[in-house]
């Protein structure tokens, strides 16, 4: 469970980062970042909109999406890649890895310093500029294994 020291850093960092790119901050995306912020099942733009429409009835899907695709490209939150489903939000920005579940599709943070530190095949490194690594660990989850 995150401190409220480390939930005020991030808001910090919220703030900041909007400013340092122009972005007013609005009751609306200070919402939607506080609810991600909550969120430890990297939600989709729908589950975040389910959970904000109660606190905001009038907010629209469209702002709700459009609001967490500028996050992540202003470097707020992190896309998990939805694997042929819907786009998945992290605002968890510390070095850390998924493990994917391929029964029930969710997706678990874990911290790992051998996979943290992997090496870049030379090919790789030959044809690409590599900004970032993350691993993602496939199969069942305890609770499907167990099912």
């Amino acid at each position: 469970m995150e401190s409220k020291l480390q939930q005020n850093k991030k808001i910090e960092m919220f703030y900041q980062r909007s400013k340092e790119h122009g972005m007013k901050i609005t009751p609306q995306r200070t919402a939607i970042y506080e609810e991600l912020l909550k969120a430890k099942d990297h939600p989709t733009a729908d589950d975040i909109y389910k959970r904000i429409v109660k606190k905001i009835p009038n907010i629209s899907f469209d702002t709700v999406n459009r609001t967490l695709l500028t996050f992540s490209k202003i470097g707020i939150t992190n896309v998990v890649e939805g694997y042929g489903q819907a786009k998945r939000y992290d605002p968890d920005m510390d070095i850390h890895h998924h493990f994917r579940c391929i029964h029930c599709g969710s997706i678990i943070d874990f911290h790992s310093s051998e996979f943290d530190n992997i090496t870049v095949p030379d090919e790789i490194s030959k044809q690409f500029t590599v900004i970032s690594k993350k691993v993602v660990l496939e199969g069942l989850c305890s609770k499907c294994r167990k099912g």
